[in-house]
């Protein structure tokens, strides 16, 4: 069967949709390119198609590779027979795959290998045919000190070895027994002995049991962390052996003869010691593999809402990065987030520096005509929005608390070092609460996704698999918003479709060298950007100062020729028509379609044309927290509180209050109905009513509802 033929089975796709998009992701195209533009070619498959595409193709890519080296392994050894080469070439799946080769695949040396060297295979052999009564006998023959048989016992022992590796390594007996597995095993944890006090944080899993294949992913990887720090003791296995057992006799013991016996002594042995923990290990990593995916998809979701966060825009920003001990870091940036000015107020230490601090705030927003203040949430961060209030400025400022998740990360990283070398941390991370106000997303990707603090159990999940998903998510929310050619920093640019880190430094690189981009087209005197890249990107970037009004817009470089035909058949302009909708009324599009370009690329066109270069994300809203409550001692229980939704889990939603400790609303205190999923009700930054439930001070947890 072709790739795409078990991919569009698999999505429930066309096969025709599938093969143009396996065309184009090996022609090197990316996914928002092929989601954007190629519409025609794929049926307006989205991003998440196309990215389903391509992670199955890889995978499918994958088990072909590992399936000629099975057969080149098994060929080598002389036991390829037709019968199992065709067995290995039908299988679709890696654990098919595996169970085939695992009796040929090399090993360490075993109990099995042991007998075998001692020449009991054919004891085996014949006990395994159970036909006979006098085994006793026969294992008599088998008797050699020489080679460290001394007993009919031990001969029988060594041949059920024989046997019970057999058992284990029978694809068709470790499908019947991961089946029940799959029905059965319960997920179970205890506390590792001696280890009760060191492990105080994991009670709940002290005496824990669950239906494996049910439990939830926050709950999995709670418990494997405990497993995985040698606190708990897990376990993921059914209750009861004997179902297992049972399956297993009738599939291998036949009759009733003393050699049958053997047997059914080799198949209990071979499930308890060999073919049990083996499928527990494969169920654990099973577990892990569903948890990871389910944390990752939370972390990738709650990433895109807070990368398209509302921007507020181009403004004169003052941002401060409060202290109480080391003073408030103040920086001006003007409407482009260039730094023009640094300094340091105390407003915490007396009376009378707090008097100094409000005065040089009031200084600083007429001076550099500031529009906007930025404040970090963290600590300090309530105390110093006090402060601000207190200022009296001559002209309106705006005032806003900002996540500052990250900020210090990107202080001290090589980034910020590249953009600010002759400033300390204090200042960077300053700068960056500042920026990530005018527009999250351009400030956010200089900083791994990771440290952004809206993950759950990011450190635990596969980090190669989080990493590809997140990158994605970047990816996907760059280019929905589209980058500014002649302002996107490196950082930026390099998540840009078809340019990466390389072509984003000689990007910045050339216009370091010749100034600012005169139109999309110039990017082809960028060293090593040719028309392949040009194809990928040139529809994301806008370019503002262009004479070509189409270059500010999100429609490709490839199109403008339609366009240049839909303005002459309305007797206008390119410019006229993007500025007048009378003319863009009078235009049938359905004229324009082609064999590469039909309605659905027309329809977009269209839109563009409407609102060029609109950007997706929300209109930025002022949020102010309860002036009355600045610390979790103010918190009472029944008290009614505004707050901002600062991370989604598969359990709830966090809730900033302005305490500097989130509350979390669990699942169940969502809503007055009974949902699946936090993100049914909620979203990441969301203004939201709570309630207080309960205020533990002392272990700085805070429960809220958002019930009616």
């Amino acid at each position: 069967m072709l790739y795409a033929d078990i991919i569009a089975n698999n999505l429930n796709l066309g096969v025709r949709q599938v093969e143009k998009t396996i065309e184009l992701l090996d022609q090197g195209c990316t996914v928002p390119f092929i989601a954007r533009y190629r519409k025609e070619a794929t049926g307006s498959l989205n991003e998440v198609q196309i990215a389903a595409v391509r992670d199955l193709l890889i995978k499918l890519k994958e088990l072909d590779k590992r399936r000629e080296f099975v057969l080149q392994s098994i060929a080598d050894q002389g036991k390829l027979t037709p019968e199992l080469e065709v067995k290995i070439r039908e299988v679709m799946s890696l654990t098919e795959l595996e169970d085939l080769y695992l009796p040929y695949k090399p090993k360490r040396r075993t109990r099995a290998t042991i007998a075998a060297e001692r020449g009991l295979t054919p004891l085996a052999d014949e006990i395994q045919r159970q036909y006979c009564c006098d085994i006793a006998a026969i294992a008599s023959r088998y008797v050699d000190a020489e080679k460290n048989v001394n007993s009919v016992e031990e001969a029988l022992a060594g041949a059920r070895d024989i046997l019970a590796e057999r058992v284990s390594e029978n694809a068709s007996a470790r499908a019947k027994v991961r089946n029940i597995f799959n029905r059965s095993a319960m997920l179970t944890s205890k506390v590792a002995k001696g280890k009760e006090e060191e492990a105080a944080k994991f009670e709940s899993w002290f005496d824990w049991s669950e239906n494996a294949m049910k439990a939830p992913s926050h709950r999995i990887l709670a418990l494997f962390r405990g497993y995985e720090a040698g606190l708990l003791r897990v376990h993921v296995q059914p209750e009861d052996d004997e179902p297992c057992v049972a399956a297993l006799e009738r599939q291998f013991v036949n009759g009733s003869y003393e050699s049958s016996k053997q047997v059914a002594l080799a198949v209990k042995d071979g499930y308890k010691r060999l073919l049990a923990p083996s499928i527990e290990t494969e169920f654990y990593n099973v577990l892990k593999e569903k948890a990871d995916k389910e944390a990752i998809k939370v972390f990738a979701e709650n990433l895109r809402q807070l990368l398209l966060s509302s921007p507020l825009g181009q403004k004169r920003i003052l941002a401060i990065d409060p202290g109480f001990r080391t003073g408030c870091k103040v920086v001006c940036l003007d409407a482009q987030g260039k730094l023009e000015h640094n300094e340091t107020i105390y407003p915490f230490t007396s009376v009378r520096e707090e008097r100094a601090a409000i005065n040089k705030l009031e200084a600083l927003v007429e001076a550099f005509h500031i529009e906007a203040i930025a404040i970090g949430n963290g600590t300090a961060g309530r105390e110093t929005e006090e402060v601000v209030k207190r200022c009296r400025f001559k002209t309106p400022v705006i005032a806003i608390m900002v996540n500052e998740s990250g900020a210090s990360v990107y202080s001290a990283s090589d980034v910020a070092r590249r953009e600010f070398p002759d400033y300390d941390v204090t200042v960077r991370g300053a700068v960056s609460i500042g920026r990530r106000l005018m527009d999250p997303l351009s400030e956010l990707v200089k900083i791994d996704p990771k440290s952004i603090g809206v993950g759950q159990y990011q450190h635990d999940v596969n980090q190669k698999m989080l990493q590809a998903s997140l990158e994605d998510v970047v990816v996907s929310c760059v280019n929905s918003v589209g980058v500014e050619l002649n302002t996107a920093s490196r950082e930026l640019l390099s998540y840009v479709s078809g340019i990466g880190p390389l072509l984003a430094d000689n990007i910045v690189s050339y216009r370091n060298q010749k100034g600012a981009f005169k139109s999309r087209r110039e990017l082809l005197k960028v060293d090593r950007l040719g028309e392949k890249a040009y194809e990928q990107c040139a529809g994301f970037l806008r370019v503002r100062e262009s004479d070509n009004p189409l270059d500010r817009s999100a429609v490709h470089p490839e199109r403008y020729e339609v366009v240049e035909r839909m303005a002459q058949s309305a007797g206008a302009t390119v410019e006229e028509l993007m500025q007048q909708k009378s003319l863009r009324d009078k235009i049938d599009i359905k004229r324009f379609v082609t064999a590469d370009c039909g309605l659905p690329t027309l329809q977009d066109i269209m839109r563009e044309l409407d609102k060029p270069g609109l950007d997706p994300r929300a209109k930025f809203e002022i949020f102010e927290f309860d002036k009355n409550v600045t610390k979790i001692e103010d918190l009472v229980e029944g008290m009614e509180l505004p707050g901002i939704v600062t991370n989604i889990t598969a359990f709830g939603a966090f809730v900033d209050v302005g305490v500097h400790q989130d509350g979390l609303v669990h699942i169940s205190q969502m809503a007055n109905h009974r949902i699946a999923d936090p993100s049914e009700v909620v979203h990441l930054h969301q203004h939201v009513r709570v309630r207080v439930l309960d205020v533990d001070i002392k272990r700085k947890r805070i429960s809220l509802t958002m019930k009616r």
